[in-house]
Order: C-alpha cells, then structure tokens, then sequence
C-alpha cells in the first residue's frame, strides 16, 4: 500500500513543495541583505529538482556564491545547497554528476567554514568543525547514493518483470499458434483421407449397386467402417480441445480405456482401405520395429495416410502404391511411392500435386516438429515419391542401486 502511495506523482510532487516551503521558513528568519532574495530563490528552484538536478544544482551554487558579500554566512536555508546535491546524486542518469556535486557541496563546507572566502577572519571555524561538517555532508551523499542504488535495483526488477512478461505472453502466443496448426494438421489428415475413401467406395458401391450386391455391400461396409473411424478421430480432437489438457490427464480410467489409440498398428488398416477404395497397395517393412513414441507413430501413420490420400485424389483408382517402412537404430525411414496411375508426370501434373493443399504441409511440419526431414516431388517418367526420415531415441536403461 505505501508503494504505490509512493509511486503516484502528487505525492512526490507535495514532497518537492514541502521542501520549498521548509527552506522559504528558514529564510524568513534573516533580513539582512539580500538574504530573502537569496533564499527565495533557492527555495523557487528546488520545485524542479527532479526534472533538472544538475541545473538545480548549478544554480542553488550559483546562489550560494552570491552569499559572501551580499548576504550572511553560512544561513540556514543553504541546506538547499544538500537537498540539490541529493537530487542530482538520485535523480542523475551520470554517476559522474553525482560525483561532481559531492565535490561541489564539500568544497563549499571548506571554503566556508574554513575561513577561505573573504567576509572575516573571524568566521573561520575550527580544523574538528570543519571536518565535523563535512562528515555530516558525505553522510548525507551516502545516503542518497544509497537510494539512487536502491532506485536503480527497483527499476532493474520491474525492468525484468516486464520482460518476463512480455516473454510469457509471447510464449503462450506461440504455443497457441502451434496447438492451432497440429489441430489444423490433424483435422485435415482425418477428414481428407477419410472423405476420400468414402466418395471413392461410395461411386463404387453405386455403380455395382445392380450388377454386383456383394461388391456393393462391401462397399458400403468400408464406407461405414471409415466413417466410424473418423467421427472417433474428430471426437478425441473435440475433446483435446475442450478440456485443453494432454491424453490422460483428469480423465477417468475408463475414458482413457475406452479410446482407441492411433499408432503403426492401423497401417495395415489404412493401407486395406486404400485398397478397397481401388488402389494396390503393398506395404513393406525392413528392420525390426523399434521403440517408438506415441507422437513418432502417429506422425509415420499420418504420412502413410496423407500419400495414400493424393494418390487416390490425383492418381485415382487402379494406381500402383509401395510403402516401405524401414527401422534402422536411429531413424525410422519412411518412401511412399506410385505410378501415378500409369500417367507420365510432367510439368502439370508435378505442379498440381506439388500444390498439395494444407497435406505436403502438414506432413513437412510434423516431421520437422520430431526433428526429421521430408522431401515430396515427382518421379522420372511416372507417378511421385514421399520420403520421411524420423529420428528415434534410444529408451532410457536404468540401474538400481
């Protein structure tokens, strides 16, 4: 509560008023010269000590040096020649001027007190006075180089809490930005491999409808199948978002149970629906299967799907596809090749596939999120070629002591 009182300008600015007041009292008591012009004045120019320290502090010492012949020596209200010194040394960007009004405010105890300047011997103090006087003095400066630290550290501190602030935000900002793309990335990944399997097996179904039911009953089946599948998918995303929390956490055991865990165990599904909706697929696997997260697998399983997904959006049906899969100790390769339906690629065909939507993205953005590199583009004479590598971390082995 004190500090903000403190923070608020009219408190400082009554302060700086109550100053001025304080030293126009103590020039009322001397009417000898030019005293109460002297003080006057100095009292006028203490109201902007924080403003102009050093201005303030030359002329209140300008002043004063007007004290010798024109007005008594020393007076009372000469303590604005301290208060003048206290606000350069708080208020001064320079360390230098503080320095330099330390020195200022002790020559002047020296020269006055000393017997220096020339308004009578008489008024020379003793060598223990001076010295006395002067402490009083450098106690004073020490005082404020005190607060002008503790001003400074304060400043330094708030400084430093508005970085870390401004930091937070702009971390929470692009955490945001990059929870917005992985929920675009999966929600394009599910709605357009799915819906293109179903238009496919829906066309299908419809022309077997009368000449073949069983094909078309097949058909309908898988479209059904894919459908279920997907409203899964998008209903774990809905959840995602709306309780905002990662798989698993404040969730019931039987929630957790009851969800169906995507990883490279649906390969094979994917692959059979591919296969369904009219493309040959053949999936290859070289190595032994690795440990791999949830995240890896999910990203392998979405490439995987997104190539089948152009393949039956640009190739169409009757298109050769090879996915090969090979495990080695630190990476995990994936190639997803067709012959794009037989069809050379040339310049158009590379150039609408190479568009490729939010799909290339998505698939480049999850592998370099895992650390791995992805290269898509067309093959010499027919089809096109995805490659991703993937880096897999060793798990972990501990040891009991």
């Amino acid at each position: 509560m004190v500090q903000r009182l403190l923070a608020l300008p009219w408190i400082h600015t009554a302060y700086d008023v109550a100053l001025a007041v304080l030293v126009g009292c103590l020039t009322a008591s001397y009417d000898q010269g030019l005293d109460p012009f002297i003080g006057g004045a100095m009292a006028l120019v203490l109201l902007f000590r924080r403003y102009r320290p050093m201005l303030v502090m030359g002329l209140v010492s300008g002043l004063a040096l007007l004290q010798p012949p024109l007005a008594t020596v020393p007076a009372m209200y000469d303590v604005a020649l301290l208060v003048a010194m206290v606000s350069v040394v708080t208020h001064a960007r320079s360390m230098r001027h503080a320095c330099t009004a330390g020195a200022i405010v002790l020559l002047g105890v020296v020269a006055a007190f000393g017997g220096f300047l020339p308004f009578g011997e008489e008024s020379g103090e003793s060598l223990g006075d001076i010295v006395a006087i002067g402490g009083v003095c450098a106690a004073v400066w020490l005082t404020a180089m005190v607060l002008r630290t503790r001003r400074l550290y304060v400043a330094s501190l708030e400084a430093r809490a508005a970085t870390a602030e401004r930091e937070r935000e702009h971390l929470v900002r692009l955490a945001a930005a990059e929870e917005r793309a992985e929920i675009a990335r999966e929600l394009h990944d599910v709605v357009a491999h799915s819906l293109a399997v179903m238009i496919l097996q829906a066309d299908g179904a419809g022309y077997a409808l009368k000449s073949d039911p069983d094909r078309a009953g097949s058909a309908l089946k898988a479209i059904a199948d894919t459908g279920r599948d997907a409203l899964e998918d998008m209903h774990r995303i809905v959840r995602v978002l709306r309780g905002g929390r990662a798989p698993g956490q404040g969730e019931s055991a039987d929630a957790v149970a009851g969800r169906r865990r995507v990883s490279l165990d649906d390969l094979e599904t994917v692959a059979e629906r591919a296969r369904d909706a009219g493309l040959t697929v053949a999936l290859e696997t070289e190595g032994v299967r690795g440990r791999l997260s949830t995240a890896d697998e999910l990203t392998v399983l979405r490439i995987v799907q997104e190539s089948l997904t152009n393949v039956l959006r640009h190739a169409g049906p009757g298109a050769e596809v090879t996915i090969t899969l090979r495990f080695d100790k630190d990476a995990v390769r994936v190639r997803v090749v067709d012959d794009g339906g037989g069809r050379p690629a040339g310049p158009r065909t590379a150039s609408v596939r190479g568009s490729g939507g939010n799909g290339l993205v998505g698939m480049r953005e999850r592998v370099e999120v895992s650390g791995g590199s992805f290269t898509a583009g067309p093959r010499l004479g027919a089809g096109w070629q995805v490659d991703a590598e993937l880096p897999v971390q060793e798990p972990s082995v501990r040891t009991t002591g």
